[in-house]
């Protein structure tokens, strides 16, 4: 079975989501996306850079101990904002970050696997998080260009190194997720995934067989889901909660390797994003989110 725990009631609220081992690191399931503490188009400097950085502190405030980053956010000015905010880090925090796509522009994103590449962008990232290791390294994207032995044989080599503790995925087949594990350990898979779009079902089915964590990006979609009289609508009048904390919460009820990363620029949206944690669904509205789910 999986390794995981549902969590005592607790003053974090995030601490409800329960606990994820990632390797030898154990982390509550609702982390954090630090994806939009940057420019429109995820190119260059937040609108009000300080309040960036009264998200971070405030998310760990509520027990989120998994910031998951990458060097091409800004690029580098999501990292930048990390270290300004949280180091020196807690000793609990785990910082994931990503190497493999590279920016030219506002919303442009280029593949880019070689291993040389990715060896400088762990360099560059240890600097500017200012780590001595990082505990979760994903390859972004892996890059039809190179081959994929490449790619991954680098990541063992920085294990082995002690640059990386750990090494996960980022939108990848079953079939490249055994490849890669083949080569290098893999402790987690971050594919897109919300109430809208399961076409990772494959995927997240493998990691609850192999107790790898999924770590679904854009997880709080609903879509037309959440309109009058759907879904989500109605299990927001039922509960109380909002339309985002019903999508995160689906997510954590869907299953128990699920580790959501909703991320956002505001205080106020991380504190009701965290607060999911703590929304209870009943068989029939899972039940509900689930045929909706499959039929939108």
């Amino acid at each position: 079975m999986p390794d995981q725990t549902t969590a005592a009631p607790s003053r974090h609220p995030v601490h409800a989501s329960g606990t994820f081992k990632l390797g030898d690191r154990t982390v509550h399931r609702l982390g954090f996306g630090a994806m939009q503490i940057t420019g429109p188009g995820i190119w260059g400097e937040p609108a009000d850079r300080p309040e960036c950085v009264r998200v971070l502190r405030r998310a760990v405030e509520l027990g989120v101990d998994l910031v998951d980053t990458a060097d091409s956010y800004g690029p580098e000015v999501s990292e930048n904002i990390i270290r300004e905010a949280l180091h020196p880090y807690p000793e609990d925090l785990v910082i994931a970050t990503k190497a493999g796509l590279t920016r030219s522009g506002p919303g442009v994103w280029l593949t880019v696997g070689r291993p040389e590449y990715l060896r400088q962008q762990c360099e560059m990232s240890l600097r500017r998080l200012g780590l001595e290791r990082i505990e979760l390294f994903q390859l972004h994207r892996i890059d039809p260009k190179v081959p994929a032995e490449e790619q991954f044989g680098l990541l063992a080599d920085l294990v082995t190194e002690g640059k990386v503790r750990h090494v996960g995925l980022s939108q990848a087949t079953v079939g490249e997720v055994k490849a890669a594990r083949a080569v290098v350990p893999i402790v987690s898979v971050q594919n897109l995934f919300n109430l809208t779009n399961k076409s990772s079902e494959d995927v997240l089915r493998y990691c609850e067989a192999e107790n790898l964590a999924f770590i679904p990006w854009f997880p709080i979609a609903s879509g037309v889901l959440a309109n009058p009289g759907g879904p989500v609508d109605d299990i927001v009048k039922q509960t109380g909660a909002t339309p985002a904390q019903v999508a995160l919460a689906w997510l954590l009820h869907r299953s128990p390797v699920m580790l959501p990363i909703p991320g956002t620029s505001s205080v106020a949206h991380l504190e009701e994003n965290c607060a999911a944690a703590v929304v209870e669904l009943d068989e029939a509205q899972l039940g509900a989110l689930d045929i909706a789910h499959a039929n939108s």
